[in-house]
């Protein structure tokens, strides 16, 4: 990406930082780089960067629900609309698919329209995915609009990054933390609640869906503010000096990249895969559906306490490989026990496959650790995130079809068990202490 390219990516015109990958815990408010205008003082400078912190915890709160809740009532959408395993397995594979299909194309729609304008219209699909698809009719109108909520789920998870590097460069590690954290906590609402919510509101599971859009609109207000007051701070910024241009950055020549992308599609599989399916393993273990929602979300609020604290040590760390090994043990003994004793250790196995799917926030904290600058880590995020989904995409569809024509769950469990090898070995390559500018 060319350096002008970045003119839309930060506060005002984008601060820049070169930083180190390990930021001390510095002030919070963005600090501008050469050439770039600082925030416009008075009342708007202090409070602007405090709506920015809401706008990526609304953000982060929806960017799992519409894959959550579908996951825990999966059964009954299966039923209400005739689906056969494999179809199901490739409705759990739609998430995967449209992170890699429109998670590339969020680089060049905030270059145009800013990274807040992207992330408002973001969720702006959410709301309308998540309410429409339950009353779409059939399967073709269900996965339509699940694509739309979830193109906007790709170009929202895409930015993040982008954002906490160019608003908080001194801070990348807290404010992932944050990010994650609230982003574990939506998915567990989501998984916990939507069960309960739907026997409350009649039991029809179109109404379960379709509840979690008002969390979605809410989060448009702030960013539609973020946006408002970026266009008046933007035309300080044109008045600046010209920013000095940046060395190019070839991303696919990067084996670092190209490391994190397959350890983001590996760590990507087994969520996707969990959160689509781990439910129905509970159930047919004899785990009541309640409970088996409850597990599910046993298993994401694990990653809320501790996607806060696994960012911030891990830009404490040299080489973050120590914490990609503990985290893929985690996975091979919970996937161990769902093999053994599904029902009788169900709380243990839930809570191992939570600590293990905390290899989501150490992916995005490497990313903001890989390279130097904005332009690479929005190369960087786009890349490793499109290229991971990619790989993903496959998982769960096999899982279902695996289910399906097996008849257990032994062969899909050895699957998801096989996939953590090769994701503990690149993980540890991703986490060296490498730089994408010096190998591109």
């Amino acid at each position: 990406m060319a350096d002008d390219d970045l003119a839309t990516l930060g506060p005002a015109a984008g601060p820049r930082t070169t930083s180190t990958d390990r930021p001390a815990d510095g002030p919070q408010h963005p600090q501008p780089g050469p050439g770039h205008a600082a925030p416009a003082a008075g009342p708007a400078g202090r409070w602007l960067p405090r709506l920015v912190i809401a706008g990526l915890v609304l953000a982060a709160l929806n960017l799992r629900p519409a894959i959550t809740s579908l996951g825990a009532l999966l059964e009954e959408v299966r039923a209400g609309l005739g689906m056969s395993g494999t179809v199901a397995g490739l409705l759990t594979s739609v998430p995967a698919l449209c992170f890699a299909a429109f998670g590339i194309a969020a680089p060049r729609l905030a270059r145009r329209w800013g990274p807040g304008a992207i992330v408002c219209a973001g969720m702006a699909a959410i709301t309308v995915g998540v309410v429409a698809r339950p009353y779409l009719g059939g399967t073709g109108g269900f996965l339509a609009a699940s694509a739309l909520a979830l193109a906007g789920i790709a170009v929202s998870n895409v930015l993040m990054p982008v954002v906490i590097k160019s608003w908080f460069p001194g801070r990348v590690g807290s404010m992932t933390g944050l990010y994650s954290m609230a982003l574990a906590l939506g998915t567990s609402l989501a998984a916990a609640l939507t069960v309960p919510m739907t026997e409350a509101l009649g039991g029809s599971w179109r109404t379960g869906l379709a509840v979690w859009g008002a969390l979605a609109a809410v989060a448009v207000l702030p960013w539609l503010m973020v946006v408002r007051q970026r266009r008046a701070l933007a035309g300080a910024a044109t008045s600046t000096a010209a920013r000095p241009p940046e060395a190019p950055v070839r991303i696919t020549a990067s084996p670092t990249a190209w490391a994190l992308a397959v350890f983001f599609g590996l760590q990507a599989t087994a969520a996707y895969i969990t959160m689509g399916w781990m439910p129905q393993i509970f159930r047919d273990a004899g785990v009541s559906a309640g409970t088996a929602g409850v597990l599910l979300a046993v298993t994401m609020a694990m990653g809320v306490p501790l996607s806060f604290v696994l960012p911030r040590l891990a830009t404490r760390m040299r080489h973050q490989g120590p914490l990609v090994v503990l985290l893929g043990l985690c996975g091979l003994a919970g996937y161990t026990g769902l093999w053994l004793a599904p029902a009788a250790g169900a709380w243990a196995w839930a809570l191992l496959m939570g600590i293990s799917n905390c290899a989501f926030p150490l992916a995005l904290t490497m990313i903001g650790m890989r390279s130097t600058s904005s332009a690479g880590v929005v190369k960087l995020s786009a890349f490793a995130q499109s290229v991971g989904y990619l790989i993903s995409i496959p998982g769960p569809l096999l899982v279902g079809t695996l289910y399906q024509h097996s008849g257990g769950w032994g062969l899909p469990i050895a699957l998801m068990a096989g996939l953590m090898v090769p994701q503990i070995a690149v993980g540890v390559l991703a986490g060296r202490d490498r730089r994408i500018e010096d190998e591109a």
